[in-house]
């Protein structure tokens, strides 16, 4: 099989006439190796489908009972008002962080970044133990107003507050690239007009930065569909809680892989919607050259009350959390909290990370490389079906392999294997999507110099194109990292008896309302996980001088 166009040009005295790689033959082991990946991407949906077909007739009437019904419809609003104001505060951080001359935005840049660490069940956690009717919000206000209790903070207000918060980072870093990537001589242009600066933002920079915004709320959006953790723990009924709930809570499971194969419709409607969000205008340069660096915006006046901004969102989503979880922790400490078993679920966390990463990182290369390096119609397909781990939630992931697994590979059934073959099938978008940029930045005139020295396609993969997207190849693998430690759903269906993680440890201590034993993981979630933020971050940072 030949994914890519052959080789056909031979010169009739000189043997072989060099030809750009788009030209050559894809090596048959990425071809097997990515025909692997696209199967094992399939599987869950192909088995949801399979499943829902050969369901019993009561199904239909099941879905479309009024129960479901306000289901989905209660999942729907979450999703759009949380998408909506991760928009309205993540772009202008953006703007103020990389646009503006704000007194501390290369700080702001990376702190405003900071609470993707934090897991939303652990936000949630925060929130109800800082704002809630008896957290340490009512307690202060109490002794000074004597206010002796909050308004309830369960139900969609505490679900819409926790994923916005935790959440907002994704449209943050796209809006934050795109501000980077733009032609400053359209705004020059604009000026030149007589538009002033906010005219020339709303007319000229802003539709500019709709591709980057579109992918920032796809994250969101999709984020917010597939959350269990924060939805569960604040008592909100959207799909992903009713599943779970279905699926522990009852003997008949059908019902619960025909509302997770609803789920997936949702999620790829949501994608379709921000493809076509995309129109087909184009937003990169028309001509060549070096651009030149980005005037800063002077705020003048307007510096204090962006420093303001920025502060108050950095003091809620990061310091507050962090505040509380620390607090817990010291008073857990106090009363003879045991640190034993945090430890043991901290090793858990990492190896099981760590594995997911580095098997993420195989599976994204072979795709990765003939998407960019030898692009047809196949491996354009192999990619998009790849980039479909984003529209599977990662209860959608585990219900089917927990089905599939018990019914056809019981060898595998509440294994180490099957929850980390599930890691790798829920972020392999991530590592796919770093790799692929990173590899388009690289000329490919370096591995055609390869070819001409008798290099096999393969043996150019291994020794030329593998060492020069490295950095990408690192990239990937820690953000596969990060997300695998906070992945709650997939842990608790696919792990196997008796085996906690930081995640599972977390959501124990905190769906029993035992805070106290919560902060030690949650503590360690967020500090493991910063670290590999901060290394992903390191060229927003050093963008910032």
């Amino acid at each position: 099989m030949s994914v890519g166009p052959s080789t056909t040009a031979r010169s009739k005295n000189q043997g072989v006439r060099e030809q750009p790689l788009h030209s050559l033959r894809a090596p048959l082991p990425l071809i097997m190796l990515a025909l692997l990946v696209v199967g094992a991407m399939l599987l869950p949906i192909a088995y949801l489908v399979v499943r829902a077909i050969t369901a019993d007739a009561n199904i239909v009437q099941q879905l479309f009972h009024p129960r479901t019904i306000t289901v989905f419809g209660s999942t729907v609003l979450l999703a759009t008002s949380v998408t909506a104001t991760c928009i309205l505060v993540g772009v202008p951080l953006a703007w103020l962080t990389v646009a503006s001359d704000m007194p501390g935005r290369r700080w702001f840049a990376v702190l405003t970044a900071l609470p993707l660490v934090i897991p939303t069940y652990i936000g949630g956690y925060a929130i109800v133990s800082a704002l809630g009717p008896r957290g340490a919000l009512q307690v202060l206000l109490g002794r000074l107003f004597g206010v002796e209790r909050l308004p309830e903070l369960y139900g969609f207000w505490g679900a819409w507050l926790a994923l916005a918060l935790f959440s907002y980072p994704y449209v943050l870093l796209s809006v934050q690239s795109g501000l980077r990537g733009l032609d400053p001589a359209l705004e020059e242009a604009s000026r030149s007009l007589g538009f002033g600066p906010w005219r020339t933002f709303w007319r000229v920079t802003l539709p500019q930065l709709r591709p980057s915004i579109a992918a920032g709320a796809l994250l969101v959006a999709l984020y917010t569909l597939s959350d269990f953790g924060a939805v569960s723990l604040l008592q909100f009924n959207s799909f992903s809680r009713a599943i779970y709930v279905q699926y522990r809570g009852a003997f008949d499971r059908d019902y619960a892989a025909a509302l997770a194969l609803v789920l997936v419709l949702l999620t790829a409607v949501v994608l379709g919607a921000e493809m076509w969000t995309r129109g087909r205008a184009r937003y990169h340069r028309s001509t060549v050259g070096v651009v030149k660096p980005r005037p800063r915006a002077k705020l003048g006046p307007w510096r204090w009350p962006a420093i303001i901004f920025c502060s108050v969102v950095v003091l809620i989503a990061l310091v507050m959390p962090v505040g509380v979880v620390s607090f817990w922790l010291v008073r857990g400490l106090q009363e003879g909290e045991p640190l034993r078993l945090v430890w043991s679920a901290a090793w858990n966390s990492v190896y099981t990370a760590a594995a997911a990463a580095v098997f993420a990182v195989f599976a994204a290369l072979p795709i990765a490389i003939l998407a960019v390096r030898f692009r047809s119609r196949w491996t354009t397909v192999f990619e998009g079906i790849a980039y479909g781990g984003y529209a599977l939630p990662g209860i959608v992931i585990a219900l089917a392999l927990v089905r599939f697994a018990s019914q056809y590979t019981p060898l595998l059934y509440q294994t180490l294997a099957l929850m980390i073959f599930a890691y790798v099938l829920r972020f392999l978008p991530q590592a796919l999507g770093t790799i692929r940029s990173t590899l388009l930045s690289v000329s490919p005139s370096l591995e055609e110099a390869a070819r001409s020295l008798g290099y096999s396609p393969l043996r150019v993969t291994l020794r030329v194109t593998l060492p020069l997207i490295r950095p990408g190849i690192l990239s990937g693998a820690a953000l596969v990292f990060l997300t695998a430690m906070k992945e709650l759903p997939t842990t608790l269906l696919l792990g196997p008896i008796g085996f906690k993680t930081l995640a599972t440890a977390t959501w124990t201590a905190t769906a029993e309302g035992f805070f106290a034993r919560a902060a030690a993981p949650a503590l360690l979630i967020i500090v493991v996980s910063a670290f590999s933020m901060l290394f992903v971050l390191r060229d927003t940072w050093s963008d910032q001088h």
